[in-house]
């Protein structure tokens, strides 16, 4: 387990997919997911053993609070490109509906760029925001990542077409 002062990341397991899904199908965070439409328990099971079991170019993690040891959220690195030495990055805290708040988001976010950076060597983490995900945007530019594009009508959510937003981040050493 990768542990900070008041959250750790660990494997994410097959127990874990009931609340996920849960967390998953809010229609207050799904409006910010890529996933379109709310998932069943079957979608959960296979997204599990396809992505996070099997694919060696995603890594998720369970996001823990210390304290209770009790699951809050869910992170990880998607679409690894291990010849080229990047990976999207993935978060939302679940606990309390929370999404993105500045302490349990803050914290695992870091544990996971050292991991990324220095455990698995990749060069640049890069992410991609819908424009109307205000708090990932905040989010995003207060772990330093800068703003390197953006795509008009890319998503449609709501009865109207959102653009999305690129944020990246480059390794320094």
């Amino acid at each position: 387990m990768l542990k900070g002062n008041l959250v750790g990341l660990r494997a994410i397991e097959k127990t874990d997919l009931t609340q996920l899904l849960q967390w998953r199908n809010n229609p207050e965070f799904r409006r910010f997911f890529r996933e379109y439409r709310e998932l069943n328990s079957e979608n959960q099971l296979l997204w599990f053993e396809k992505y996070v079991i099997n694919d060696p170019n995603t890594i998720m993690f369970a996001i823990v609070e210390l304290a209770t040891e009790k699951l809050i959220g869910a992170c990880g690195l998607c679409y690894i490109d291990w010849v080229n030495r990047n990976a999207d990055f993935s978060i939302y805290i679940g606990k309390n509906n929370l999404y993105i708040d500045a302490s349990f988001a803050i914290e695992a976010a870091q544990l996971m760029e050292k991991y990324g950076f220095e455990e698995l060597n990749l060069h640049r983490l890069w992410a991609e925001i819908y424009s109307i995900d205000e708090a990932k945007i905040k989010f995003f530019k207060e772990l330093e990542f800068t703003q390197e594009g953006r795509f008009k009508d890319t998503h449609w959510t709501e009865g109207k077409w959102v653009d999305s937003v690129y944020y990246g981040k480059i390794r320094l050493n």
